[in-house]
């Protein structure tokens, strides 16, 4: 793949911008900033790779930086940067987006109050602790929770499986309107991001096809934002906007690729058609005036020399390098799901008996399913004590002898005391298949001491699987300050596991987190968190 000047010098910002949040040589941050410098302000036409060229020649690229940038233009990376975003939670370089941090003050808060996101970003301001930090100061902390405020009100966002539900019946109602061909989401709900600010549909459509008229009309409506030929906006009752674009099927593809995004992802494809000679947009891809592609999405990706790359990988963090080195993961697909390990009964939370919940599993086509009730201290979910646990034991082992083609398991949900006790004795969670646990109170501890906490709980023998690992609500409550890296390589050395939530509300552990304990070597499970024999559809979000 074609490596602008642009991309060099983004790396090795990105590189100073870690290296100085981490405090480290300032000569060595600036030998970065020096470097990017120089190498963003090169002519893209000039060929700075040509074989032999000595690049030592340029302005503050030494032996090291030289070698740097054959390494990013040779391989799509660079391995240094590559361990500076494992060292470093992802989302610390997230504040520099914030008016007003830099990486001075991003490295003051993220090593005085341990502010590695933008929610305890916005947490430290409005409980006053960054005024008193040097070089901040009361006016500084006030400006930085109204911007932070600001951006958080912009957009009105909805849970992905909330939109779901808005989403596909227009989808569906759309697809039986006259002359309408295909009728496809496109956007951040097709990347099956956590949540949506709102709603893209492509359709392609015969002339004369009433399908704008159709759209506007829709019985959800409320407000009609603007209408064309090609393209209308609406507003729907919920306060979910939804916009429609009518396009051409020889265009078809590209503008899916076009819609579905997201920024960063396309920005990238497109500089890599303009090394090639070609233009991309939502109309095909071209050379000069000539269309070569865009009847499909996999023909755009060809036309720049790349496979298909799936929708939900499609957010510049690395996908474009991978599917040019031949590296794309195979995504896992809800028909591999063999299993789900965190479901309940109405034996405590739950709407279902143990017979309802197991049928339902094989109903969808499942081998296996582990019932982990809560423990005693979550009380007001009716916890298990030792003995209604042991009970419940012996119904699995009686139903499980009446059941053809899938088995219970005996597990629980257990809840991780603030000393990183668990909440049940030995000799119970021994008799168990496997032990859940989980983090059900004390929220607000220090990232030490709650990273201590979990990785005390982990090294119990009978520890299997650690549950929605950040303990975050989406919209409710924020994850609690834990080290998430260090807690993923506890969990390699120990053995054990991490859950990937598929709860709506939780969608824990984060993407990107996923893929961290991936690069690790550590294995995730996508459980449902069912708590009725319906949430088992939840299985899907936690697939995207």
């Amino acid at each position: 793949m074609p490596i602008h000047n642009a991309d060099i010098a983004a790396t090795f910002e990105e590189i100073a911008d870690r290296l100085e949040i981490q405090g480290a040589n300032p000569f060595r941050i600036r030998a970065y900033r020096n470097a990017a410098r120089t190498l963003g302000e090169l002519p893209q036409e000039r060929a700075l790779l040509e074989k032999g060229e000595d690049l030592t020649r340029l302005p503050g690229i030494g032996d090291d930086l030289a070698a740097k940038v054959r390494e990013i233009v040779e391989t799509g990376h660079c391995s240094l940067l590559d361990r500076l975003r494992r060292e470093l939670p992802p989302a610390v370089t997230e504040l520099l987006h914030i008016p007003g941090l830099g990486p001075k003050r991003v490295k003051v808060l993220y090593h005085e109050l341990e502010v590695q996101t933008v929610e305890q970003l916005y947490r430290a301001a409005r409980d006053g602790r960054i005024r008193a930090l040097p070089g901040f100061g009361e006016k500084t902390e006030l400006n930085i929770l109204q911007t932070v405020e600001a951006h958080a009100s912009q957009t009105r966002r909805f849970k992905l499986a909330v939109a779901a539900q808005y989403a596909d019946a227009l989808t569906a109602f759309l697809q039986t309107v006259p002359g309408v061909g295909q009728a496809t989401l496109a956007g951040s709900f097709r990347r099956m991001r956590e949540t949506v600010g709102d709603l893209d549909i492509l359709v392609t459509a015969a002339a004369g096809s009433p399908v704008m008229q159709r759209f506007t009309a829709y019985d959800e409506v409320a407000d009609v934002l603007s209408a064309g030929p090609t393209r209308a906006s609406v507003m729907l009752k919920s306060g979910l906007q939804v916009d429609l674009r009518v396009v051409e099927a020889k265009s078809y593809g590209a503008a899916l690729c076009y819609f579905t995004g997201s920024k960063a992802h396309n920005i990238a494809i497109r500089r890599i058609a303009q090394q090639r000679g070609l233009k991309v947009n939502e109309y095909g891809v071209f050379r000069g005036t000539e269309r070569i592609a865009g009847e499909d999405e996999a023909s755009v990706y060809r036309s720049v020399g790349l496979p298909f790359i799936p929708p939900e990988l499609r957010e510049d963090r690395g996908e474009i390098e991978a599917a040019h080195g031949g590296r794309l993961p195979n995504l896992v697909e809800l028909a591999d799901l063999r299993g789900d390990l965190h479901a309940h009964t109405q034996a405590t939370d739950g709407h279902n008996s143990l017979r309802e919940m197991a049928l339902a599993a094989k109903a969808l086509g499942l081998q296996y399913l582990a019932i982990t009730e809560h423990s005693r201290h979550l009380t007001v979910a009716h916890g298990l004590d030792p003995l209604r646990l042991a009970r419940q034991c012996d119904e699995i082992d009686q139903l499980n002898q009446e059941l053809d083609g899938i088995t219970l398991l005996k597990g629980i949900e257990v809840d991780i005391l603030e000393d990183g006790s668990l909440d049940l004795p030995d000799d119970v969670l021994g008799r168990l298949d496997l032990v859940v646990g989980a983090v059900h109170s004390q929220f607000h501890l220090s990232r030490a001491k709650q990273t201590g906490r979990i990785l005390r709980a982990m090294d119990h023998p009978h520890f299997t699987l650690l549950a929605h690992p950040s303990g975050r609500l989406i919209e409710q409550r924020e994850p609690y300050d834990a080290d998430m890296l260090r807690i993923i390589r506890h969990a390699k050395d120990r053995g054990c596991f991490l859950e990937l939530n598929a709860h709506p509300d939780r969608l824990d552990l984060l993407d990107s987190q996923c893929q961290m304990a991936k690069e690790e070597g550590v294995l995730v499970s996508i459980n449902s968190n069912a708590h009725s024999s319906f949430d088992f559809s939840n299985l899907k979000y936690g697939v995207g």
